[in-house]
């Protein structure tokens, strides 16, 4: 090779801190670099015998071909995973290099220039990588997976416990003595409690997660407050405490979860509840025409925040001092949840309180596109013999029948055994269907089925202790009607039997 392209390629490529030589058509190493020299530790009077297109390595890999298309055709070329049997030869470890080959030309003599670049780090660095997104996954799995065994291990005891303890409150009040009403109260609150601590702390999993499915549907703000009222007015009345209200005329129509939405005002109204001793408790709702927005403020004359905790109050399982958390039951998860589920909504939730004063809590939500209010039917009312449960283990069609043995007449049939023709023997209006963790994916089969191949096309209701929204999507996808999740109240139960058969009477009436 002539001294002028010698010096060429040394003017190129002596100072750039990849490895890089030049061969010719024969294959021989002509040139290196300084850092070729360090990475194969080889001079070039040691290559002197050395020819690329004779090397064993080279020629397994297929590379001799690619660098001989490239010399001879003056074109690009690369190479992943380059190795030769001079880097083989060495104790230490092969690196993970990429080679680029192109085409050269000087003084009518064909040369070969190989770039290498060492690709290790970055290869290992993906290879952690895809390790810790892999890891991630299977840690969300695993989570999932225990919520869901905890849910169920969980909840469906308590339904047990707090539906028959709720019956037997009824039933037996004026039979026992006062002492026993005080045992049975606490073990009636007590379980209520821990229900309620596992409720907020799964759905919280589940939001921080970023589990939890949107289900967005058209709700009228004000009869949603209307329903949570209801929920606390015992609770305010035992305090004696009152709820004022102070909603407009016309119906306020958000694009909400129900659940989401629910969730926080029912926490919000609770707390607000909790800590209030004497005085009220006031909502208020209007619109923000200009700001297409509805507003609601729940305002409270309780025990009121200090200055210094208003900083905290939204952070999980917080309180705002040891006194409160003994004097006040609760696990600092509920207005947590409340704005995880209100800024999910796409809404926003503010809190100003004056200790010894009281608290507000303004919420906002974004208004519906349309303007057309929901159809509800007035009257709700049974035919005799109209409830069909589906129950595998009997445990839940036991609680339904002593929650509605006074209002309705049930006919129960095993879950296992149910084929499709038994729909066409039997005269009811509703379908009750209790589904465990071990019959999920037939439940979903048979739910489907019935949807399918009803003639009458009767509602279908799903009792879970499955939480997670994706699962519970799966039984809507299949036609399920409404879904409770463990434990309901009686008057839960009421209200879900209450919707599905007005919606069907509605679907009915628009039918003909």
């Amino acid at each position: 090779m002539l001294e002028n392209e010698l010096k060429y390629f040394q003017q190129l490529y002596d100072q750039l801190r990849f490895p890089i030589e030049v061969v010719n058509e024969q294959g021989k190493i002509i040139y290196i670099n300084e850092a070729f020299s360090l990475q194969w530790g080889y001079s070039i009077e040691e290559l002197k015998e050395y020819s690329i297109f004779d090397d064993p390595e080279i020629k397994q890999n297929s590379f001799d071909l690619i660098i001989k298309k490239s010399l001879n055709e003056n074109k690009f070329g690369s190479c992943d995973n380059f190795s030769d049997s001079l880097l083989k030869n060495k104790e230490e470890a092969v690196p993970l290099l990429r080679t680029g080959i192109f085409g050269s030309q000087l003084s009518g003599e064909k040369f070969a220039v190989l770039f290498h670049e060492d690709q290790t780090e970055r290869i290992l660095a993906e290879e952690e990588v895809t390790k810790a997104r892999d890891a991630g996954k299977e840690a969300e799995r695993l989570k999932n997976t225990f919520l869901n065994v905890l849910s169920h291990e969980l909840r469906t005891p308590l339904n047990i416990i707090l539906g028959y303890t709720s019956i037997i409150r009824e039933n037996m009040r004026d039979k026992m003595s006062v002492e026993d009403k005080i045992y049975l109260d606490n073990l009636y609150s007590g379980s209520d409690r821990l229900n309620k601590s596992i409720t907020h702390m799964l759905e919280f999993a589940q939001i921080e997660a970023g589990s939890y499915t949107l289900h967005v549907e058209v709700l009228d703000l004000i009869s949603t407050l209307h329903n949570s009222i209801n929920l606390i007015k015992k609770q305010a009345s035992e305090k004696n405490i009152d709820i004022k209200s102070d909603f407009p005329a016309k119906p306020i129509l958000v694009e909400v979860d129900t659940h989401c939405l629910e969730n926080a005002i029912n926490n919000i109204l609770a707390n607000a509840v909790k800590f209030t001793n004497r005085g009220f408790v006031e909502i208020e709702t209007n619109v923000l025409e200009e700001r297409d927005l509805a507003i609601c403020k729940i305002r409270d004359t309780g025990i009121g925040i200090s200055t210094e905790y208003l900083d905290h109050i939204f952070q999980p399982f917080s309180q705002e001092d040891l006194n409160i958390g003994r004097n006040y039951e609760g696990n600092g998860l509920g207005l947590a949840l409340a704005k995880k589920c209100i800024e999910k909504l796409g809404g926003s939730l503010l809190v100003d309180s004056i200790k010894g004063v009281g608290t507000t809590f303004t919420f906002t939500l974004p208004l519906s596109s349309t303007m057309k209010k929901p159809v509800i039917a007035a009257d709700f009312a049974f035919n005799q013999s109209d409830i069909l449960i589906l129950d595998e283990t009997g445990e839940i069609s036991d609680l339904i029948k002593a929650f509605l043995k006074k209002e309705f007449a049930i006919v129960t049939h095993d879950l296992r055994n149910f084929k499709i023709d038994f729909l066409k023997e039997t005269n009811f209006g509703v379908v009750i269907f209790n589904v465990s963790k071990n019959f999920w994916q037939q439940g979903i089969i048979i739910c489907k089925d019935i949807k399918t191949n009803d003639p009458m096309r009767r509602p279908v209701i799903i009792i879970s202790s499955e939480f997670m929204e994706e699962r519970i999507s799966k039984f809507m996808e299949a036609g399920a009607d409404k879904y409770l999740i463990k434990p309901f109240t009686k008057n839960e139960l009421v209200e879900a039997l209450k919707e599905v058969t007005q919606t069907q009477s509605i679907n009915r009436d628009e039918s003909l």
